[in-house]
């Protein structure tokens, strides 16, 4: 179960994304891999290496996954912004 709030709080810090150019290796999809991706291996690393079950689970469970969501945006970003991917100004 903490795994779903994991992917959720990845997905919600994912949406701050419209905040910056888009310079993401991969674009918006590939901004929300890298969250996504990050949120859980932070999660996991938190939780020692183990995914807390329905019984185990608390609010903080979902806050462990802040920090990889917004470690893996910063690492999208740098990649494809590194590749020089122009920032998409529409």
């Amino acid at each position: 179960m903490a795994a779903l709030a994991w992917v959720m709080m990845g997905l919600a810090i994912w949406h701050f994304a419209i905040f910056v150019p888009d310079r993401f290796w991969g674009g918006i999809v590939g901004s929300f891999l890298f969250a996504i991706v990050g949120a859980m291996i932070v999660g996991l690393i938190f939780s020692g290496f183990t995914v807390p079950g329905n019984g185990t689970i608390t609010v903080l469970n979902a806050i462990e996954a802040i920090p990889g969501a917004i470690l893996g945006l910063a690492a999208a970003y740098a990649i494809g912004a590194r590749r020089g991917n122009p920032a998409l100004d529409l």
